[in-house]
């Protein structure tokens, strides 16, 4: 952004310069060109030796807000000191490092980051852990240096209204090939990702194409199918038990899902951290440890109290219990993605068994994951027959997909306001465990999902305050820092904290979701008063 606010100066100076009279002379010299203290002043001598900023480059380098006959009329009128002095600068100018970072300018930095998160195919090489790409693909940044599945899909609603749908295609076509050659989406473009998934965004990807080629439709449908049937391959194992891979069984024989990892043993990227987890939680047997771990990293929500039996200890994970309300959502969505992509393929037998299937699933989120009493959707939990007592975010995915009744909705924004909306945007959960994903932590998928769902239905101040709200806590943590990060402290708007690493920058799905809020709501992006 230095480079940026470089030009824009050079620009305001020159708007501020003498107009010139017949041709434009080719080189002007450097007396012609009337710098900061030419141009305002005993207004910059006040700032200047009144030290308001303690660098004094920081004055030279703004950006007024109007022209600088104006800004100096409205100055000798007011004749402001102290405070006010300081005040009115940030009224007329973007200070470097003090509202030079708000809304506007965040869309704009957005912007100039996508080229810096593309990557191009590479070949194979022997012994990479690398997994190939046929197109161009963005990444989330910091030390994701490949391609993430729910990521993704949250970076292409920025890619798609900042003009980059090319991209979206070349993800939506890498994406493609990973199903075609594993049978799914893994967790991410590395081996050692490839025994889990990540939250199916597939069927809602898909909906972002303006590609109308029948023949990648038909080849997108069959990857879809091919994905639904990784998530439903339980299904021949299940009979007689609660559960088997990523299949479970309700206690009136309905199916349902869960998350899952083909692999009982600790994490290659994780590798220490599991091992010492699982060390912690003997005599528990490790590869029950080493699983959960795992299925809680196929839940994105890698790590939360809403995969702990005692929220405070990850020794007592025991994710492969839970029956989760946002997974469960997305696999209903990806049902009648699919039943309404054969039936305009002409293929009626798939869209009445996909219809089907999604009814049956509406019905079972309906009687076990809504939970009416306490006015949010639930996780179920498989070992204790119940719901889990975990207020979370993920409450909002049924009103993000449009499973939600509108009687459901307005419950559920009841409880969110009640419980999850903070000082700077939306709670992922509400207790505090130092895990990454519960409080105070915000993420910025939860952000999008929350404000699409709700302004969806029937919610629209709700949505647009949440949006307000996380946009000021990207917005005050991008002046500070300069860099958009993976997740906030939203109590604080500060960096977030908490994980196996420490914040990451970049970062993909931050951009894409702070542009898709700006993109929604334009006035956001200007400043307040």
């Amino acid at each position: 952004m230095k480079t940026i606010s470089r030009f824009a100066v050079l620009a305001s100076v020159a708007a501020a310069a003498p107009a010139q009279s017949g041709p434009a002379p080719a080189r002007l010299s450097s007396t012609a060109i009337r710098s900061p203290a030419d141009l305002y002043g005993p207004l910059f001598q006040a700032v200047q030796q009144g030290h308001v900023f303690a660098d004094g480059k920081t004055f030279v380098d703004a950006i007024p807000k109007r022209a600088a006959d104006a800004i100096m009329a409205d100055y000798a009128q007011a004749k402001p000191e102290g405070p006010a002095l300081k005040a009115f600068i940030l009224a007329n100018f973007i200070v470097p490092g003090e509202n030079d970072r708000g809304a506007d300018d965040l869309r704009t930095h957005v912007r100039t980051l996508w080229p810096q998160l593309v990557r191009q195919p590479v070949a194979l090489v022997a012994g990479s852990s690398a997994l190939p790409l046929p197109a161009p693909y963005v990444v989330p940044g910091g030390r994701f240096r490949e391609i993430y599945y729910w990521d993704s899909y949250f970076t292409m609603l920025g890619l798609k209204v900042d003009g980059q749908q090319p991209l979206v295609e070349t993800m939506l076509d890498d994406f493609t090939s990973l199903i075609e050659r594993y049978g799914h989406i893994p967790n991410g473009t590395r081996t050692y990702y490839l025994s889990r998934s990540q939250p199916p965004y597939y069927a809602m990807m898909l909906d972002l194409s303006t590609n109308t080629d029948p023949a990648v439709a038909k080849r997108r449908l069959a990857a879809l199918r091919a994905e639904h049937a990784f998530w439903m391959k339980g299904e021949t194992c299940v009979a007689g038990k609660p559960a088997c891979l990523r299949v479970v069984r309700m206690p009136d024989g309905s199916v349902l899902n869960r998350y899952y990892d083909d692999r009982d043993t600790p994490r290659d990227e994780s590798y220490a951290e599991d091992v010492a987890t699982a060390a912690k939680a003997a005599p528990r047997p490790a590869v029950d440890t080493q699983r959960n771990l795992r299925a809680g990293a196929e839940s994105g929500w890698d790590f939360s109290s809403r995969w702990l039996r005692d929220p405070q200890s990850l020794t007592t994970i025991h994710t492969t219990d839970i029956v989760p309300v946002d997974l469960n959502s997305l696999l209903w969505v990806m049902e009648r993605r699919i039943a309404a992509r054969c039936q305009t393929a002409g293929d009626t037998p798939c869209a009445t068994a996909f219809t089907t299937m999604a009814t049956k699933r509406k019905t079972a989120i309906d009687r076990y994951l809504w939970q009416a009493t306490t006015a949010r959707y639930a996780d179920w939990d498989l070992s204790t027959r119940k719901p889990t007592a975990s207020i979370n975010a993920a409450m909002l995915e049924p009103l993000f997909v449009g499973l939600a009744s509108p009687i459901q909705a307005k419950a559920v924004a009841t409880t969110v306001r009640r419980s999850l909306v903070a000082e700077g945007g939306l709670r992922t959960t509400t207790l505090k465990t130092g895990q990454q994903w519960d409080e105070p932590n915000g993420w910025a998928p939860l952000q999008w999902v929350a404000i699409a769902g709700l302004d969806a239905n029937g919610e629209p101040a709700l949505a647009k305050d949440i949006a307000r709200r996380w946009i000021g806590t990207v917005g005050a943590a991008y002046a500070e820092t300069g860099k958009m990060l993976e997740k906030y402290n939203i109590e604080q708007r500060t960096p977030g904290g908490g994980g196996e690493y420490p914040v990451q920058d970049g970062f993909g799905w931050t951009n894409g979701v702070a542009s898709a809020i700006l993109d929604r709501y334009p006035d956001l992006a200007r400043p307040a008063g």
